[in-house]
C-alpha cells in the first residue's frame, strides 16, 4: 500500500492475495462467494437472533488485555478500529479514520477521524479518545501482551483538533499502521478507561454495531444491536445498523457436542470446527468458511533456560525428528498445511524454509550423539544419568492437540526423545509458567504482519520467549524500522533463519480457522486475523 507523507511517499507492503477466504459447501449446486458464506444475492432481511457455538469463555473483553480468540470474536462486534485491513489485498483501509499521513521516517502518524461516530455511552469518537486509548495501553504494560509491543517507542499523541490525532514514536515504527487495524488497538470510551483494568474486562464500552447485553461465565455471552450505528468500515457491505437484532455466543467446549448443536439446529454456526467434523460438514449440506491463520504456526516453543533444552543441538535434533507431512495427513485435513517456516505462508515476508524443517531422523541422531546423549536400555537417550524426557504444556482448546502431540511423541521416540504431555487449562498453564516447570509450550500466534515475531521472540517484550538476550533482539527491532518493503523482507527472512537454525521454535503445522454455518446464514465473514465479522450478517427465513 502507498501512503502520502509531507516529505516523500512511503511504501508499505500489502498482504499477499492468498489471504482471500476459502469457502466450500457440501451441497451440490450451491454457489460460493469469497466475501461471505453464501452466494445468495437476495436482499438482506433485518431482524433475528444469531446463535453461535464457541469453544471457550472469553474471560476478558477489554481490547488491549484480551488474549483468547473467543474474546476477539465477541469484541470485534463491540469495538471499532481506526483502520481496517482488506482480507484479499492486505491493504489498510479507512474505518474510524477516513485518511492518514505518515512522515518519511515512519515516526509520525496523523489520523483524520470521521464525523458523527460515538461510543455506546454517547461520548464522541474524537482525537482525545484516540490519545486516551493509546496512553492507557502504555500504562497497562505487561497486562497488554500484544498492544504494548505495537506501541514500542511511543512518545505520545497530540490532539491537533477534535478530529485530528498525531501519534509519534521515538524511532521508526513501520508496523504501527497495520496495528491500528487489529482488535488489540480498538477504541474504548474514555470514561470506561477510568475504571480499574480488571473491571474493564467485564464492562466493555466501544463504538461498534453491538453492545454487551449479558454474560454468564462459561455459559454464554449475548450482544444486542446498537441503534443509530452508521460508521461501519469502508470494507463493510453497508454502513448502517447491523441486520441482526442480537447474537448469542454459546460456550460449548466439547467439539462433539458443539457439532451436535449445529446439526440439530440449536445454533446457526460454530467456530473452531475440528478436522473430523470438517469432513462431516463438507459432505453434509452445511457451509464451511475457512482461512489460514497469518502469523506463527503451531509449534513447540522451548524454554532454553531449562536443563534439557539449553543445548541448541538437542533443540535442532527434535526439529529433525518430526515428520510434519505425517501430522497433517494422519490427524488433520487438506485445509491445514505442514509448517515450512516460523511464519505461515499467508504472512507478509514469509520465506520458505522447508529444507531446514525436513524430516531427518539420521541427522537428529547424529546431533544427539555429538551432544553426548546415548541410547538407554529402553531406547530413550541418557546423559549424566538424566533421561532426555522434556515435557510439553498445552491446552485442549484446539481439540486435535492431544492427538497431534501423541503422534509427535511417537516420532520422537525413534530418535530417543521421550516427550511428556502435560495438558492443562489456562490457569494451570499460568501456574506452570510462574513456577518454571515448562520445557516446551505448544501453540500458535495470529497477526497479519511479521512483527508478530518481535511480540513472541523479543526478550525485551516477552518473558515467555524463554530466550537469552542475543543478536536476535537487534534483528527484531531492525525489521520495525526498515522503511522499504525489500529491506524489511530481507531482515524478516534473516530472523526466520536465526529462529530455525538455533532451534528457538519447532514449527509443525499451519492452523486454519474453520467455521461451520447453517445454510440460512448469509454475510458472515472472517477478517484478516480470522475472526468473525457480523455487521453484514443476516438470516434467511
Amino acid at each position: 500500500m502507498t501512503v502520502v507523507s509531507p516529505a516523500r511517499r512511503v511504501t508499505v507492503r500489502s498482504l499477499p492475495a492468498v489471504l482471500a477466504i476459502t469457502l466450500t459447501t457440501g451441497t451440490a449446486g450451491c454457489s460460493t462467494a469469497a466475501g461471505g458464506v453464501s452466494a445468495d444475492t437476495g436482499v438482506p432481511r433485518p431482524g433475528g437472533a444469531l446463535r453461535i457455538g464457541v469453544s471457550e469463555d472469553p474471560v476478558c473483553l477489554d481490547p488491549p488485555q484480551a488474549n483468547f480468540a473467543s474474546a476477539v470474536n465477541v469484541m470485534r462486534q463491540l469495538f471499532d478500529s481506526l483502520t481496517d485491513q482488506d482480507p484479499r489485498s492486505g491493504e489498510i483501509k479507512p474505518w474510524l479514520a477516513t485518511s492518514w499521513e505518515i512522515d518519511a521516517r515512519a515516526t509520525s502518524f496523523t489520523f483524520h477521524l470521521r464525523e458523527g461516530a460515538t461510543f455506546s455511552d454517547g461520548a464522541p469518537v474524537d482525537a482525545r479518545a484516540v490519545k486516551a486509548n493509546l496512553d492507557e495501553v502504555v500504562k497497562l504494560g505487561a497486562k497488554s501482551l500484544f498492544a504494548s509491543t505495537y506501541l514500542s517507542g511511543y512518545k505520545g499523541t497530540t490532539v491537533v483538533d477534535a478530529r485530528t490525532a498525531r501519534v509519534e514514536f521515538a524511532q521508526p515504527n513501520i508496523q504501527f499502521l497495520q496495528a491500528t487495524a487489529t482488535t488489540s488497538l480498538a477504541l474504548s470510551s474514555p470514561a470506561s478507561l477510568a475504571r480499574p483494568a480488571a473491571d474493564r474486562c467485564r464492562a466493555p464500552v466501544g463504538s461498534g454495531p453491538f453492545v454487551l447485553d449479558r454474560w454468564q461465565t462459561n455459559q454464554s455471552v449475548s450482544v444486542k444491536k446498537r441503534s443509530g450505528y452508521a460508521w461501519g468500515s469502508s470494507l463493510s457491505a453497508h454502513r448502517g445498523e447491523a441486520y441482526l437484532d442480537s447474537v448469542e455466543f454459546r460456550i460449548v467446549p466439547e467439539q462433539g457436542v458443539r457439532s451436535g448443536v449445529l446439526t440439530s439446529g440449536q445454533v446457526d454456526a460454530i467456530t473452531d470446527v475440528q478436522p473430523v467434523t470438517e469432513r462431516q460438514f463438507r459432505g453434509g449440506g452445511f457451509q464451511v468458511l475457512s482461512r489460514h491463520n497469518p502469523g506463527l504456526p503451531y509449534a513447540l516453543y522451548p524454554n532454553t533456560f531449562r536443563p534439557l533444552l539449553g543445548d541448541e543441538a538437542v533443540r535442532r535434533a527434535i526439529s529433525k525428528g518430526i515428520d510434519r507431512e505425517q501430522v497433517v495427513k494422519v490427524v488433520l485435513t487438506p485445509t491445514y498445511r505442514p509448517a515450512t517456516s516460523i511464519l505461515t505462508g499467508t504472512t507478509p515476508a514469509y520465506l520458505d524454509q522447508r529444507d531446514r524443517l525436513a524430516h531427518d531422523p539420521a541427522g537428529a541422531a547424529a546431533l544427539l550423539d555429538g551432544a553426548g546423549w546415548r541410547p538407554g536400555p529402553d531406547g530413550i537417550r541418557v546423559k549424566d544419568g538424566v533421561k532426555l524426557s522434556p515435557n510439553v504444556y498445552f491446552t485442549t482448546g484446539f481439540n486435535p492437540n492431544t492427538t497431534i502431540l501423541e503422534l509427535l511423541r511417537q516420532q520422537l521416540r525413534v530418535i530417543g526423545v521421550d516427550l511428556q504431555l502435560r495438558p492443562v487449562d489456562a490457569a494451570g498453564f499460568g501456574a506452570a509458567q510462574k513456577n518454571g516447570l515448562i520445557d516446551f509450550r505448544w501453540g500458535n500466534s495470529t497477526r497479519a504482519d511479521p512483527d508478530i515475531l518481535r511480540t513472541v521472540f523479543s526478550t525485551k517484550f516477552s518473558a515467555a520467549a524463554y530466550l537469552p538476550p542475543s543478536d536476535l533482539d537487534g534483528e527484531l527491532e531492525k525489521q520495525v524500522t526498515a522503511l522499504d518493503q525489500a529491506g524489511r523482507a530481507k531482515v524478516v527472512g534473516e530472523i526466520q533463519r536465526i529462529v530455525l537454525d538455533r532451534g528457538y521454535a519447532v514449527p509443525v503445522f499451519e492452523l486454519a480457522q474453520v467455521v461451520g454455518v447453517s445454510r440460512r446464514v448469509h454475510g458472515l465473514t472472517l477478517d484478516p486475523s480470522v475472526r468473525l465479522r457480523l455487521l453484514d450478517t443476516w438470516l434467511a427465513r
